[in-house]
């Protein structure tokens, strides 16, 4: 009996990248203080556990910690210079880039990509099924071990397929952040900017603040400037380099079988 049916013919559709915005928004902790990477994490709460008599709060210095150690009863530390009062700002990084003319030609660009490398992998998907009909249809008249031969030739044609096509996608994701990461370093620029024309100096993420003034808010302004400054930029090409990283993909498609 042919092995061939122990096979099954998995060319998975690619799990084609986030869009360009939710990749800055994972990557805008690095432009600078006023965008702290924690803003971008949205997880659901969790219920406190309820605290045992030993976890109940301790004398402030004195009686062990909740992990069971005694906190230590250190010196005071010599006096420093006391911090200015905060003068706050909120901004909410997700419009801007929404309402960036830069990111939404990102957008485009990687969207136009995405879809042509589709339309490349159904390609070779259906090629690929084109010979696996063609293997199953010589059952009866070659022997069992050229079968297994040819098989074992389509399942390692199918791994390099894969290969090639996560190589692809993943060339795409990294020539749209390369854009992206542009477009950050410019609202960087243009949030101190604003900052030190409003005289604040502590630029929060409007999704942390559960109420503000639309005073607080330098959203609009943020974004007139960078589509004055930043109106277009253009994506990189996509090339694959030898020893590139591929991301595992968070969504590994469907498979068709034999």
């Amino acid at each position: 009996m042919s092995a061939f049916s122990r096979y099954a013919l998995v060319l998975p559709l690619l799990t084609l990248g986030a869009a360009p915005a939710a990749h800055a928004q994972s990557t805008s902790g690095s432009a600078g203080y006023f965008m702290p990477p924690a803003a971008q994490q949205h997880t659901a709460p969790v219920a406190a556990p309820r605290p045992t008599p030993a976890a109940q709060a301790p004398d402030a210095g004195q009686g062990p910690a909740a992990s069971g150690f005694k906190v230590p009863d250190l010196p005071p530390l010599p006096a420093e210079a006391t911090p200015p009062t905060a003068v706050i700002g909120v901004l909410s990084v997700p419009e801007v880039l929404q309402k960036s003319t830069a990111a939404q030609d990102v957008q485009a660009e990687i969207q136009k990509r995405q879809a042509a490398l589709a339309k490349d992998a159904q390609a070779a998907r259906a090629k690929i099924q084109s010979e696996q009909q063609a293997i199953m249809a010589e059952r009866g008249k070659e022997s069992d071990a050229a079968l297994e031969k040819k098989e074992q030739d389509l399942q390692n044609e199918i791994a390099a397929t894969q290969t090639k096509f996560q190589e692809r996608n993943q060339a795409i994701q990294n020539s749209g952040q390369a854009a992206l990461q542009q477009i950050e370093a410019e609202l960087a620029g243009i949030v101190r900017q604003e900052a030190q024309a409003h005289g604040m100096n502590l630029v929060l993420h409007r999704e942390q603040a559960v109420l503000n003034d639309p005073a607080f808010d330098i959203t609009d302004e943020t974004v007139t400037e960078l589509n004055k400054l930043l109106p277009h930029v253009t994506v990189p090409p996509s090339v694959v380099t030898p020893g590139m990283q591929v991301n595992a993909p968070d969504n590994q498609g469907d498979g068709t079988g034999p």
